[in-house]
């Protein structure tokens, strides 16, 4: 089984909204999942497609560096999720000497990518079963 994993983490995008594209990709193919995000109107599907595409090329760095076989159909998003980063503070000035707080939220985005654990779990099962 390989497992790949890619962040990317002060991105100017808020967690709120990075979460909404997020929950369109776990669990599916990371294929479709690239082509979802293609697709998507949201701006947070760009460095959210760019992610799981460094995930994709991770992986495949990870089998060769093992000497094991990647097919890229078989990867899936095994989890994905979205953690607030720093916030940036900026200041907007206001009526009568006043100054207005500006929150610019930053994200930290994660997407772990996996293929099935099919062959695994049976020689697991196998060997329960012996003991």
């Amino acid at each position: 089984m390989v497992e790949s994993i890619a962040r990317v983490r002060h991105i100017r995008v808020t967690p709120q909204k990075a979460r909404r594209v997020v929950a369109l990709i776990k669990g599916k193919q990371a294929a479709e999942a690239l082509a979802i995000l293609k697709f998507a109107q949201q701006s947070a599907s760009e460095p959210i497609y760019k992610l799981v595409h460094s995930a994709m090329a991770n992986a495949q760095v990870k089998a060769d560096r093992d000497g094991e076989y990647l097919d890229e159909q078989d990867l899936y998003v095994k989890n994905a999720f979205v953690d607030e980063g720093t916030t940036l503070k900026r200041f907007q000035p206001r009526a009568q000497g006043r100054a207005f707080q500006i929150k610019k939220r930053t994200s930290h985005i994660t997407v772990v990518l996996a293929t099935p654990e099919v062959a695994e779990t049976a020689g697991a099962k196998t060997k329960k079963a012996s003991k």
